[in-house]
């Protein structure tokens, strides 16, 4: 187990953040789902919204208290739409055991409409 504040800790949020990051940014190293209420939206619409979270950067103790870049909210054309990272085990059945390796993490970027929260 590690004990937050460690630096093997702080190793790890930071691999699990860069890992996010990446996912996010360049839709590289896991799955990007778009819920139904998105894909409804105009081709436009989305298009933004896939803009503003590869673009996110307005990371806080509020929405990113564990420092891992793993979730936030953007607001484009009167939509307020909510971004969010899992991580999976590569059996796609459990959580994974260690977000920090990939070789043991299936990581899924979810896109959604507030109101599908």
């Amino acid at each position: 187990m590690e004990i937050p504040g460690t630096k093997s800790h702080a190793c790890k949020t930071a691999r699990i953040r860069e890992l996010n990051d990446r996912l996010r940014k360049r839709h590289e190293g896991g799955r990007v789902m778009l819920t139904e209420g998105i894909r409804s939206l105009s081709v436009g619409t989305v298009a933004r919204i896939l803009i503003a979270v590869r673009d996110f950067g307005s990371f806080d103790h509020r929405n990113d208290p564990f420092r891992e870049h793993d979730f936030g909210r953007v607001l484009i054309d009167d939509h307020e739409a909510f971004w969010k990272i899992d991580y999976y085990g590569v059996d796609w059945d459990t959580g994974s055991p260690d977000p920090s390796d990939p070789t043991v993490t299936c990581r899924v970027l979810t896109i959604m409409l507030s109101v599908e929260y």
